[in-house]
Order: C-alpha cells, then sequence, then structure tokens
C-alpha cells in the first residue's frame, strides 16, 4: 500500500519537480518507509512506500524496467502475483525483484492495456512506456484504492488524494453543482468522475485511461459485474459450499500474501466475526484482533465489547482493546477530516481514524469486513425496495435510499447551486445498466461497484492509510462478488438479510453474535447532535468562511439547527452534520 503521484506535460515543457515533491509531501502518510522520483521528458513520477510484499530496496518505487522500457508507480496489492510470475516467467520474463510490483511491469508489457484483466487485488497504478510516450492509469475493480487527477490544456496530474493535487497549483476549487446534489443524496457518494470539487476528478473502478504526449486519451471500462442467474440452478446447499470456498480463498489471499503479520480489525459484527472464523479454519494460529470503543451516551452505547469479548474467548485471539472518551471523539474529528480525500458524512470514520492510530503500533496490515452487507444484501432497506411494486426500478429504490428528494435541494442550497435532478438521472442509468435479472441484483449490483466505492470503502482507505496501515477487505474480493452476485435475492434476504454469511457462520461464531441486532460502529458523541456537537456545528455554519461561500439557505439552516435530532435523512443520518461536515473539509482544505 503507498502513495502514487505524477505529472504529464503536453505543451513541450518538462514537469517542474516542485510539484512532485509537494505531491509527495502530501502522500507520506501512505507511504512512510521510503521515497522516490523518477523523470524521462514529459513524464515525472513520485512515490511513498508501505513496504508490505519484498521489503527489499528491490520493490522499491518508481520502477524502471530498462529492457522493457517501461516505469510504474503502483498502490495496492496483487495476490495472485505469484501464480502470475510464474505465467510470465514461462513466457520468457526475467524478474529481479520477488514483490508483486514487477509482476504489474511484465503483465502490461505482455497484454497491454488488457492486463488489468489478469490482476486479482485492489490496485491503482500508472505506467509510463518510454517508447511510445504514453501513460496508462488502471483501477481495480471495485474501487479499493483510489486515483484522482487533475487536468488543462498544458498538464495532466495524478495523486492517490485530493491534498496532494491541491498541493499544486491552478487546481480549480470551485464547488461542482452536480456532485454536490449527489453529496446531499446519497449520503456523500460522489461517482466517479466527479467530486465535489471542478477541478479535481477520479478514476472510476474498473477503468484504464490511456494518455498520449499530445493529450489524446482513450478510457476504457475491463469488467463488468454480471448479476443474472447462472444457467444452472444450484440448490440452497451448493450455493452454501461454493461461496464458503470462496471466502475461505478470500481470506487466505488477504493473510498469506504478505511478508509482515496480518491482524483483524474486530467490531462484534458477524462479518469481522466471520473472517476470524476463517483465519482459525484455514490454520492461521497467531490471530491478532482489534476493536475500540467509546462512552455511552443514553440512547445507545459506545461499544460492542460484549460481543467481540465472546469472539476473542472462542478463538483465543490476540487482542487489543481500546476504549476513547467522548472528548477525545470531538478533539481529534478536525484530524480525521483533513485525512479525507472527499467529504464522508459517515460518523464512523472517526472512529476508524482513531482505531488505525492503535492498530499501527502493532501491525502493518489488517483485514476488514467493508462490502459484505452490499454483497450480501445485509441492509434494512434492501427488502423495502425489493418488496416495493412499482415497475421503475428508480421509483422503487430512492425512497428508500436518497437523503433527500430534488425538491428539498431547492430548499436547501442557495440558487447559484441549483441544478436539474441529476442524481435521479444518474441513478436511474446504473439501475437499468444489462447484466441484472431482478430489481434487487440492479441494486446491489449498483451498490457493490458504485456506491460503497465512495462511502464505507474510501473512508476505511483514508483513515486507516492516514496511519501507514494497509486495510484489506475479502468480502470484496473479485471472485466471491461474481459469484455471489448470480445468486436468487431470496436466498440474500432471508431471516433479516446475509443468511448464507449466517448459515456458513453457525457452529463456528458464537449465536449471540449471529443473532444480535444489527449493529453499526457506535460513534454515540457524533451520532446524537447536542452538547458540544452540536455548538460545533453552529459556529462551523455561522462562521464568516460559511456565510461568504453562501451555500445554505438562511431558513432552511435555521430550522435545521432548531431541531437537530429531529431532521434526518431516511437512514438516519443527520441532515445538520451532512451540512457541517461539508463545511468543514472545505475548510480543512483552505477553500
Amino acid at each position: 500500500m503507498c502513495g502514487i503521484s505524477g505529472e504529464l506535460r503536453f505543451d513541450g515543457q518538462v514537469p517542474d519537480l516542485h510539484h512532485i515533491n509537494a505531491m509527495m509531501a502530501k502522500l507520506e502518510k501512505r507511504g512512510p518507509d521510503h521515497a522516490g522520483s523518477f523523470s524521462d521528458g514529459p513524464l515525472a513520477f513520485g512515490h511513498r512506500r508501505l513496504s508490505i510484499i519484498d521489503l527489499s530496496y528491490k520493490s522499491s518505487q518508481p520502477m524502471v524496467d530498462a529492457e522493457l522500457g517501461l516505469a510504474l508507480v503502483f498502490n495496492g496489492t496483487i495476490y495472485n502475483y505469484p501464480e502470475l510470475r510464474a505465467e510470465l516467467q514461462a513466457k520468457g520474463y526475467h524478474f529481479f525483484s520477488d514483490g508483486d510490483t514487477e509482476t504489474i511491469i511484465k503483465a502490461y508489457a505482455e497484454w497491454g492495456e488488457d492486463a488489468p484483466k489478469h490482476l486479482i487485488g485492489m490496485f491503482a497504478f500508472a505506467i509510463w512506456d518510454m517508447k511510445a510516450k504514453t501513460l496508462f492509469l488502471a483501477r481495480d475493480r471495485m474501487g479499493i484504492k483510489p486515483l484522482y487527477y487533475a487536468q488543462d490544456q498544458k498538464a495532466l496530474r495524478f495523486a492517490s488524494n485530493t491534498q496532494a493535487l491541491l498541493a499544486t497549483p491552478n487546481i480549480d476549487t470551485n464547488i461542482d453543482p452536480l456532485a454536490l446534489h449527489n453529496l446531499f443524496s446519497l449520503h456523500a457518494v460522489v461517482p466517479a468522475p466527479r467530486t465535489i470539487l471542478k477541478g479535481v476528478r477520479k478514476m472510476p473502478p474498473a477503468h484504464s485511461l490511456t494518455i498520449h504526449a499530445d493529450g489524446r486519451q482513450e478510457l476504457k471500462r475491463y469488467w463488468n459485474l454480471v448479476a443474472k442467474r447462472p444457467a444452472e440452478s444450484r440448490s440452497e446447499a451448493d450455493w452454501i459450499e461454493s461461496i464458503h470456498e470462496a471466502l475461505r480463498v478470500a481470506v487466505r489471499r488477504r493473510n498469506n500474501i504478505a511478508d509482515v503479520p496480518v491482524g483483524v480489525l474486530l467490531s462484534g459484527g458477524l462479518d469481522s466475526s466471520l473472517l476470524v472464523a476463517l483465519l482459525d479454519e484455514i490454520g492461521i494460529k497467531d490471530i491478532r484482533t482489534f476493536t475500540i470503543g467509546f462512552d455511552d451516551q443514553p440512547e445507545e452505547k459506545g461499544s460492542e465489547y460484549e460481543y467481540s469479548d465472546v469472539v476473542v474467548e472462542r478463538f483465543n485471539t490476540n487482542h487489543h482493546k481500546f476504549h476513547i472518551p467522548n472528548e477525545q471523539t470531538l478533539k481529534r474529528l478536525p484530524e480525521a477530516v483533513a485525512n479525507m480525500a472527499e467529504p464522508m458524512f459517515g460518523q464512523d470514520a472517526i472512529g476508524f481514524y482513531l482505531l488505525s492510530e492503535q492498530v499501527s503500533q502493532h501491525v502493518k496490515v489488517v483485514q476488514s469486513g467493508q462490502g459484505a452487507d452490499e454483497v450480501f444484501g445485509g441492509y434494512f432497506w434492501y427488502p423495502q425496495t425489493h418488496q416495493d411494486q412499482k415497475i421503475d426500478r428508480l421509483q422503487r429504490f430512492a425512497p428508500y435510499y436518497f437523503d433527500r428528494d430534488h425538491n428539498e435541494m431547492a430548499e436547501m442550497l442557495q440558487s447559484p447551486f441549483h441544478t436539474y435532478d441529476y442524481t435521479g438521472e444518474l441513478v436511474r442509468e446504473l439501475l437499468e445498466t444489462p447484466y441484472a435479472d431482478e430489481h434487487l441484483d440492479a441494486v446491489l449490483r449498483a451498490d457493490v461497484t458504485t456506491f460503497i466505492v465512495d462511502d464505507p470503502v474510501k473512508r476505511v482507505d483514508n483513515m486507516t492509510m492516514a496511519w501507514g496501515l494497509e486495510a484489506r477487505v475479502p468480502f470484496l474480493d473479485q471472485e466471491l462478488v461474481e459469484l455471489v452476485a448470480q445468486m436468487p435475492p431470496e436466498l440474500k434476504l432471508r431471516e433479516g438479510g446475509k443468511y448464507i454469511l449466517k448459515k456458513i457462520a453457525r457452529g463456528q461464531v458464537p449465536d449471540s453474535v449471529i443473532d444480535r441486532p444489527k449493529g453499526y460502529f457506535p460513534v454515540p458523541a457524533l451520532k446524537f447532535v447536542r452538547g458540544e456537537f452540536l455548538d460545533m456545528m453552529r459556529d462551523l455554519l455561522h462562521s464568516q468562511r460559511a456565510r461568504e461561500r453562501g451555500l445554505y439557505q438562511t431558513s432552511y439552516l435555521d430550522k435545521v439547527l432548531a431541531q437537530p435530532e429531529v431532521h434526518l435523512t431516511r437512514i438516519k443520518g443527520s441532515k445538520l452534520w451532512h451540512m457541517a461536515l461539508l463545511e468543514m473539509w472545505l475548510q480543512t482544505m483552505g477553500i
């Protein structure tokens, strides 16, 4: 796991190495172990390394293969690199290092723009062809690794986070009204290629981009998720057996492909508890687990220790338990926001940030349970949209998912930020794309390939990498996701959702964890808008910078401030927190 950056000039000039250095400085937390740069004519690369595989200098980056005329910067992990390496060696390629990085170079030399199709893992990388003078960018299928860019007529710059791009000049930081519509409709999700800033864009998942020295570009999708029933019907037992094996493979990949110890973020929920059980099942002896808790609020407990403790006892893990008092939660919230590449409304961001700080003192890699709810149908609103009898897919989806209707946008935002119902059009297109048999198939496919990319997946990447900690997400394993996408919706939704996971867990994970009510990462101090938290948001939204920005209608802001705990989204998020978080992020970024 690393931080990558680069600049390609279109105007005949050489890149300004001050730009590369400025970006690398903002990426240091993502890669504290090594820094390197490379330049060739109109192209310059910068890289910050977090050493996970092949800890020697031979796998340092930027990696240059003089024989092939290729240079690479790469962020992520390729889980099938040993098999790929053997395949490429059989084709005559020679390797000078022992890690996964060099495998990407050889794969590109062999398969060109089809190279990403051969990679199983999480990745964002850039390859410079010194002979053809082309830059090739690619992002993994699930968008687990980020890749941002900014371009004008003179140059294109790319980096692993927005902060790095903002450290360079001439980035348009005006708010994109269409992205703003996404942000407030989809609980902070802004699907690629947009971001909240007009001048910053991001590579869509499962895409590659070839850029020529004269500025010509070709964007290509290399993978689609097919959510259709298989040609031959399968019994429930067949589904359980095949998915159980796919889970074992996913967990084994993420544990074994590392030259450093791998831990588990154990929340006390079914998903992370099942990861521990699967590690035990495949024979891992020293399982390292990490749990965080916060102070209670009258309405909600601040920890799930009662559930994580029984998992620790069952599997005798090497466990670390951390407790964060409320005053620390609020005091350190600005730190977490400063490490967000984009605004994130999920209140558990601060939880992951503070947990990652502690975990990074013990291990450099963890497995985490993100994606299980979206892949296996675990959220409460999935049955609601599935049972809705409306013919139109968007009309079946929006009432259970959108944070605000389009009309509320006009009530909330001042006129310069009004737009048409961009989010509705975008989501309709997502839901009506081919390769989905039923409505819920289309919903889960959109969730897995688009919505969670810019919500829990990005949140975990940003908050863990703020401490040089690599998070691996086995429930988003490509082959597992492809398999589960074919499963009938009824098998996913039975018994309140995630039926197959519950069946696999039964007898391994304690029943109290399997049968507990659905929980979320508890951060009560931020969930209930009152006291110091409410004061902070009021001060932010009444600040001079917020007034000058002119985002919100005064009447709407006053209404929400008067009764913040009344104004909630359909999935119980605070509308006031959404407004304040965006303002906090913009101010933190110096915008």
